[in-house]
């Protein structure tokens, strides 16, 4: 392990299995036509690896203390770029690809959510990411209806993908130890799946439904900001009656289609 100061406003825990580093990168299914964009270079352990296997990687990496280190790894393929990429431009940031790319990331934890949906929301080249988050976020965005970490999460990262746990990650696996066991997901994008759809009214739609949840849809919509209790009145007393924890991903959209098209 590289000699650091650990900055905890960057929530830094880097990979310390050799192991899981190959395994990430299996999960992303990087070969040599694939170029990446990583998000946390960190110690730059992920970052060779990758680099090994892919044609081109950019590299973001928030913390400028670790620039000499990183930039004296001479890793030809690789371009790292010490800025935070929440601030940046995904037009620019996307520039660097010739066509789509690959996202990989070991992200700290307080940023996984707005990172996800800045790419899925806005990326126009993104073909999946693959990325380390809290296990707890993980079981939250494949999670199935009835479940207890279905919910928001759940709909909207269904609406721009697919998305599976490729493995579960013990907290020993990293450095400093993090207070939560961590897992990979892959979300592989779908821009053809709901392109008619506008997401940030299906966004708003989905809030609504969840509004109260322990209340029916036929309640939370009737005491939402979207006004649609006449549209509401011709939808199903069978679909109306029910939580929308109890809710498909399919009857959402059709739903949806319904109140709004």
């Amino acid at each position: 392990m590289i000699n650091h100061n650990f900055k905890k406003k960057f929530g830094q825990n880097f990979i310390t299995d050799k192991n899981l580093l190959s395994a990430i990168v299996d999960d992303a299914e990087i070969d040599k036509s694939d170029e990446v964009l990583e998000i946390g270079a960190g110690a730059g352990t992920l970052t060779k690896e990758i680099s090994n296997r892919a044609k081109k990687v950019i590299s973001y990496e928030i913390d400028k203390d670790l620039e000499s280190y990183l930039l004296g790894l001479k890793l030809n393929n690789v371009n790292f770029i010490f800025k935070d990429i929440m601030k940046e431009n995904l037009l620019e940031i996307e520039n660097y690809f010739e066509d789509g790319y690959k996202l990989i990331a070991n992200l700290p934890y307080y940023i996984t959510t707005p990172i996800i949906f800045k790419f899925l929301k806005n990326s126009k080249k993104l073909k999946s990411l693959t990325i380390m988050v809290q296990k707890e976020v993980a079981e939250r965005i494949v999670a199935t209806k009835g479940e207890k970490d279905y919910g928001i999460l759940t709909i909207m990262i269904n609406f721009y993908g697919n998305a599976k746990i490729t493995r579960n990650v013990n907290r020993k696996m990293f450095y400093p130890e993090p207070n939560v066991d961590s897992a990979v997901i892959r979300i592989d994008i779908d821009r053809e799946k709901y392109k008619n759809i506008d997401d940030d009214k299906f966004y708003s739609f989905v809030q609504s439904c969840f509004s109260m949840r322990r209340k029916t849809l036929k309640n939370n919509l009737e005491h939402s900001n979207l006004k649609l209790k006449m549209k509401i009145d011709n939808l199903p007393q069978s679909i109306l009656s029910l939580r929308a924890e109890n809710l498909s991903f399919d009857d959402f959209v059709n739903i949806y289609l319904k109140i709004f098209e």
